[in-house]
């Protein structure tokens, strides 16, 4: 099969009948009992296979080449997001308050197809694929540990995954090396002071005025703290105290997402607002308990996968087709393979703004190019051919 040809011979018309039963029929993470059985009914029609259910939702294919060679896996996360769907398309969500807002229906049809085209040549190919299809990105801890604590990563050489995103022409590539997204960790703060009527509030300690005086110096962690090159983010997303104009509380709850690319700032931000927390509350005579929970790392993108994928990815779009991808702080679950196994992911771009494709993910009026769709299944099938095919 040529290059060329490629393209043609993906199964475009049972691609596309999968992802719009997908999109339509999504289920939260950790619950994605009907998909995962959706799933295997579909695998079970390909040749070759072994289907084993690592965790309770999510299964692994499993394909043993008729050569010896080293194991590979190619992921796709299948869990779907607590948002009520707000688009035109006709496979609109029928599960009122859940949607696919992530593209993750999409990604499951892209590797259904490479299954698809890639499992008739076992005979050709030097090792072993497994193909993963993976619950709970969208939850910490997430099920890409759990995939990973039940072994699935332990004879895997390399791994391999992609990510849909809109406001990107059709079919364009994107790559990255080194960290490709950021750490992704959740700050819970509870503020416990003294409460006191708006008259008086010389008897009060205040978790509001506290709670402000920590918001305001941790951004100065950010500011002042930690060198303009490098990348550290804090993002308030709540900040919650009282019930009436005319009492001062004596609790607050503040919530907020800190990320970074860089390890080591990773561990400095924690301890750094920890010790802002505690010196401002000192200050004031009020108490507090801090949770800090550690989500995913980031993403990092080893120089040999992302050059195998590169390399494949112009054969199939061409030079024109690849572009860089500039630096991001979202975070993403595929970070635990990546932890433990030289891995790469990457972008494949869902259609451009100009085209009705202009709202990113995890928006309620999400859409991608279905177009899009057969251009991610033969870039993972011409990275088989080019890595596992003599």
């Amino acid at each position: 099969m040529t290059t060329e040809s490629l393209l043609s011979q993906v199964p475009v018309k049972d691609i596309l009948t999968w992802r719009h039963y997908l999109h339509a029929h999504p289920e939260l993470s950790f619950k994605e009992f009907k998909t995962t059985e959706y799933l295997i009914s579909i695998l079970e029609t390909f040749p070759n296979l072994e289907l084993q259910r690592p965790t309770e939702t999510g299964v692994v294919a499993i394909l043993k080449g008729g050569k010896p060679g080293k194991t590979i896996a190619l992921r796709a996360d299948i869990d779907a997001l607590p948002i009520q769907e707000e688009t035109d398309v006709e496979f609109m969500s029928q599960n009122d308050g859940v949607m696919h807002a992530c593209g993750h229906d999409t990604h499951m049809s892209i590797l259904l197809g490479a299954v698809k085209m890639i499992a008739p040549m076992q005979a050709e190919i030097a090792g072993t694929i497994k193909f993963l299809f993976q619950p709970a990105e969208e939850l910490p801890p997430g099920g890409a540990v759990e995939f990973v604590k039940a072994g699935v990563m332990a004879d895997v050489d390399q791994v391999f995954g992609l990510h849909i995103f809109p406001m990107i022409p059709t079919g364009a590539i994107g790559y990255k090396y080194g960290a490709l997204t950021a750490s992704s960790d959740d700050l819970n703060l509870t503020i416990h002071g003294v409460g006191a009527h708006a008259m008086a509030p010389e008897t009060s300690v205040d978790v509001i005025t506290i709670g402000a005086e920590i918001i305001s110096n941790c951004n100065n962690i950010i500011a002042r703290r930690i060198s303009p090159l490098a990348a550290g983010l804090i993002s308030w997303g709540q900040f919650s105290a009282g019930h009436a104009n005319n009492v001062i509380p004596d609790t607050a709850l503040i919530k907020a997402s800190v990320r970074t690319r860089n390890p080591e700032i990773r561990t400095q931000m924690r301890d750094m607002i920890e010790q802002t927390v505690k010196g401002i509350c000192d200050a004031y005579g009020a108490t507090y308990d801090f949770d800090f929970l550690y989500g995913y790392s980031s993403v990092m993108n080893s120089t040999a996968e992302m050059d195998a994928l590169r390399q494949s990815a112009v054969k199939v779009v061409g030079e024109v087709g690849v572009f860089e991808v500039p630096d991001m702080m979202g975070g993403e679950d595929f970070s635990a393979y990546t932890d433990v196994k030289p891995g790469c992911f990457f972008a494949l771009g869902g259609g451009e703004a100009k085209d009705g494709y202009g709202h990113i993910n995890h928006s309620p009026q999400f859409k991608v190019d279905d177009n899009s769709l057969p251009v991610g299944t033969a870039v993972f099938v011409q990275l088989v051919k080019d890595l596992m095919i003599d």
